[in-house]
């Protein structure tokens, strides 16, 4: 939006007024109505620049919000290639097309709490 001069808005309304019929001659009254169009101006122009601001502020943080949400609800890579999640065996050992070997010792069975005193 454009800024506001200060004598603008008197301008328009001294016309509008004087389309009316209403002409304003110089005196103590005019000049206060310039003096109340000069601080809404001033109101306006400001009150827009705060606006600005907000809104510039308000898109930073949107945009950082987007990318947030972007980054925790983007779908998962696929897991890399089947060489990488299994090793490769260490020198001496054969690789096993089962997997790698068990313990071969067993477990041994519990003893039942009559027996055990």
């Amino acid at each position: 939006m454009k800024r506001i001069n200060h004598d603008e808005l008197y301008q328009h309304l001294s016309g509008f007024l004087k389309a009316k019929g209403v002409e304003f001659k110089e005196g103590s009254y005019p000049h206060g109505i310039r003096k109340g169009c000069q601080l809404l101006a001033d109101a306006i122009n400001l009150s827009q620049q705060g606006l600005e601001k907000a809104k510039t502020e308000i898109d930073k943080k949107l945009d950082q919000m987007r990318q947030v949400i972007h980054e925790k609800t983007a779908p998962k890579p696929p897991p890399a290639s089947s060489a990488r999640q299994n090793p490769p065996p260490k020198t001496g050992e054969a690789a096993s097309p089962a997997g790698p070997k068990r313990s071969a010792r067993r477990r041994t069975p519990k003893k039942s709490r009559a027996t055990r005193k």
